[in-house]
């Protein structure tokens, strides 16, 4: 008759998991230092060399990278979850450690608790970081760019661009210092009109006025007011010099806020009180819940790429598991920012569901998990 199967001391088990955890959190560090530096050379240093290149204050341009650090975390910590707990686990597997906690009477299911476990930790970090430190560093932020564009509103102005400033679609021609050759605003007002201003040599000056942002001085100016629905009906109006100015209203939109400056609750707040209104616009209501699904979809994304690096890591990477982990990790990556970032689109495009829209990339990720892992966790 075969001997029992041995149960590993209460210590053994304990170093055991130790080991784990510790396997676990050191790879997720190496890939979340990756991903972040990456994210940061591509987002923040290019944005930090366009307004020093601009003259803006050094110092401003360092807090101004300060205060964007919290979105590259809530945006990294994910992806390195999956990218860290893939290499980690694959590499356990290909090197036999995965047989030896087997051998050690490890089941399946009892790896699998310090995966989840370190996964929700992650969460629960990522959530706080997304919903308290991100809205507290995007009004800093906010704040102190519209302060650098009072000061020096050129940092604002790049050459043969297009650019959206609140409702409107702005054309800039060539820049020279703070003069601009040629501008055209595209403002649509309600669904039945539409207005385009176009003009010769425009100056960008400071705000002069309480609640003015930006100050355009425009010369040889056009508006052009179109009927949608009869364009032979229009009017003309044309001067030598026309003054526009940008307030703050518009970048900041009616309530002051913007959803990322709001905490999960403080968004909440807003949406109802959005709802009760029925002249609120339906799309507005969808794009802002839309925001309020990302205050948990996203962080809470790494329990399920938790979930999913365990059901891979043991199926497929039995031979160069490490490699594999890391080809496997950024192709689901690439893959779940384009759901991400398709389902947002379909959302401020298209007006879908936001709950559907933000939340299917999470869901897809459990059922394949659950489906991948079912006989593993039998075992």
């Amino acid at each position: 008759m075969g001997q029992p199967e041995s149960k590993p001391s209460a210590l053994g088990r304990r170093i055991l998991i130790k080991y784990l955890y510790r396997e676990l959190f050191y790879y997720f560090l190496i890939c979340f230092a990756f991903l972040f530096v990456v994210f940061f050379a591509n987002q923040i240093l290019l944005i930090g060399e366009d307004m020093l290149s601009k003259r803006a204050p050094f110092k401003d341009v360092a807090k101004i990278m300060i205060y964007s650090m919290p979105a590259l975390i809530a945006q990294s910590a994910p992806f390195a979850t999956l990218v860290g707990f893939l290499m980690c686990l694959g590499r356990m597997a290909s090197d036999n450690e995965i047989l030896i906690f087997r051998a050690s009477g490890f089941s399946f299911r009892s790896i699998l608790g310090p995966v989840l476990v370190l996964g929700m930790a992650i969460s629960l970090v990522s959530f706080f970081v997304n919903d308290y430190l991100l809205p507290l560093g995007t009004i800093k932020y906010n704040q102190l760019y519209r302060q650098i564009m009072r000061s020096n509103p050129t940092v604002v102005l790049e050459p043969n661009s297009v650019k959206q400033i609140g409702s409107s679609t702005v054309v800039i021609g060539d820049v020279d210092d703070s003069k601009v050759s040629d501008i055209i605003f595209f403002t649509k007002r309600d669904s039945d009109e539409e207005t385009i201003i176009v003009a010769g040599e425009s100056v960008l000056v400071g705000a002069k006025n309480q609640g003015v942002l930006l100050q355009l001085d425009m010369s040889e100016s056009m508006m052009t007011t179109f009927d949608l629905n009869d364009f032979s009906n229009y009017d003309v109006l044309s001067a030598e010099k026309t003054v526009l100015n940008i307030f703050d209203s518009v970048i900041t939109g009616r309530s002051g806020k913007n959803p990322r400056e709001m905490t999960f609750y403080d968004l909440r707040k807003e949406i109802l009180s959005m709802k009760a209104d029925p002249d609120e616009d339906v799309l507005r209501i969808n794009t802002w819940m839309m925001e309020y699904y990302k205050k948990f979809a996203i962080p809470f994304g790494s329990i399920f790429f938790a979930f999913l690096a365990f059901s891979i890591a043991f199926l497929f990477g039995k031979h160069n598991g490490l490699t594999m982990g890391l080809f496997t990790g950024i192709i689901i990556c690439v893959l779940y920012w384009a759901m991400q970032i398709s389902g947002q689109l379909l959302v401020t495009r298209v007006n879908m569901d936001a709950f559907l829209c933000i939340w299917v990339p999470n869901i897809l990720i459990a059922v394949i998990a659950v489906l991948l892992s079912v006989n593993l966790i039998r075992k």
